[in-house]
């Protein structure tokens, strides 16, 4: 057998063409790669858009803001007329400006209050200091920093403070120090004391104005629909968590579904940080739609706590439906009838409430809704002594008995979340309608 061998011309162009090749090959799959990236960026950028608009909305904000405030930038006058500092409302409109109207009103009140009580605090300590003399003149400044951004920090713990001035604070102590500082060096501090606070004024201003009337983005908006969108996931994930559970495996379909709307009531559990930042950007916010400015938004919060309450009742639920430790069949069917009908008088109520908010309106069927739930609760405390007069064993009745209590427990905590709205109404004012029999056409109170 005869090998053959390359020759050295070949082995060249082999070893010539291996590393161009590889090359090549890498720079190929560099430009596929970052055009996937590309790709499945814009795509990221157009669902965040689409899913919101008024993100894209705030972004063009921003910019017609920052536009604003540069003419004072630009144009000679009006940057003499600022003493040169127009830098600093240039900044300001940077960290003012917020997504909703009450953020931007929050950061901008704030920042001008400490903005004007450091400059004339710090004023006042100048002229104090440059009466001690050369000697004790830094000593007067360096305590007067020391104490009072020691005592502003302190403060900050302060649970009212923290609500309500956190940011002030500190932008106070920026403003302290930076004033009270400078001024060793500085011949002319009230100048540049006032340079500062009137930038500022221009900044805090214009972000005002762009976000008020330039497409508003209402924290009270949110807030209100927050509550009326969990209130509504509340409902379903009740009623799918008991349509699930007593289902038979021969709906495989209808039970998948259920068994998705159950876990809805995780959004309630995982608000409570945005209720809070909604509720307290909303107080600081004007007169808007149809909400006054002294509209009782704390309220939506104890509404907020109320739903919570109840959807840790609801997990507990859905851990024992989900457990592997189940009641007999024929067990199950002696209270599935009773244990729908409760859960669906249960969501019809929290719907019901829901609408209310949605409308700003008392509802007039609520009341009849809580006397169908008293009913179907007292109908589950019967069947439930009846569930053992057979010889069955306890031990097998034990999770549908589970079930039943957390299901009795829960209609305790959907009338508390009726109680709140009421409260919430009492405050607002909600309309009053006129009393309307439920039509029983529609399958209102008949467990369907």
């Amino acid at each position: 057998m005869v090998r053959l061998e390359p020759d050295s011309d070949t082995s060249g162009k082999l070893s010539i063409l291996g590393p161009l090749t590889r090359l090549w090959l890498g720079f190929v799959g560099l430009v596929n790669a970052t055009r996937s990236t590309m790709l499945r960026l814009g795509k990221m950028v157009w669902k965040l858009g689409a899913d919101d608009p008024r993100k894209v909305f705030h972004g063009l904000k921003v910019g017609i803001a920052l536009a604003l405030v540069s003419v004072f930038y630009y144009a000679r006058p009006l940057y003499d007329g600022v003493g040169g500092a127009a830098m600093w409302a240039v900044m300001t409109v940077v960290v003012v400006f917020e997504f909703t109207v009450g953020g931007s009103l929050y950061k901008g009140v704030n920042r001008a209050i400490a903005t004007f009580t450091a400059g004339a605090l710090a004023i006042g300590v100048h002229w104090i200091a440059s009466k001690s003399g050369e000697t004790m003149e830094p000593i007067v400044r360096s305590t007067s920093v020391f104490m009072l951004a020691s005592a502003a920090t302190f403060s900050r713990f302060i649970p009212t403070i923290k609500i309500w001035f956190d940011y002030g604070i500190t932008i106070f102590i920026l403003t302290f120090s930076l004033v009270a500082v400078s001024g060793y060096r500085v011949d002319e501090l009230l100048e540049l004391a006032e340079e500062r606070l009137s930038t500022i004024a221009i900044g805090v201003s214009i972000c005002f104005l762009v976000s008020i009337f330039v497409f508003p983005v209402w924290a009270g908006n949110d807030l209100h629909a927050l509550i009326t969108r969990n209130m509504d996931k509340l409902a379903d994930s009740l009623e799918g968590c008991v349509d699930a559970y007593f289902m038979n495996d021969e709906t495989n379909g209808k039970k998948e579904s259920s068994s998705k709307k159950s876990q809805a009531y995780k959004c309630v559990l995982n608000s409570k940080a945005s209720e809070d930042s909604l509720a307290n950007l909303s107080k600081w916010e004007p007169a808007h739609g149809r909400f006054s400015f002294r509209h009782p938004w704390s309220k939506y919060q104890r509404i907020g706590a109320a739903m919570r309450y109840c959807a840790y009742c609801i997990e507990s639920l859905n851990g024992c439906i989900n457990s592997e430790i189940q009641a007999p069949d024929y067990m199950k069917n002696h209270l599935a009838f009773i244990c729908i009908k409760l859960a669906s008088n249960c969501s019809k109520i929290l719907k019901e409430s829901s609408n209310s908010i949605k409308s700003m309106q008392q509802s007039a069927t609520i009341d009849f809704f809580i006397s169908e739930l008293h009913t179907s609760v007292e109908e589950l405390h019967t069947l439930l002594s009846q569930l053992h007069t057979d010889n069955s064993p306890l031990i097998e009745s034990l999770p549908l008995i589970t079930v039943a209590s957390l299901l009795i427990e829960i209609a305790k905590r959907v009338e508390d979340i009726v109680d709140e709205v009421d409260e919430l109404a009492n405050a607002a004012n909600f309309k009053d309608v006129d009393d309307e029999k439920p039509d029983k056409k529609n399958g209102v109170g008949n467990g369907e």
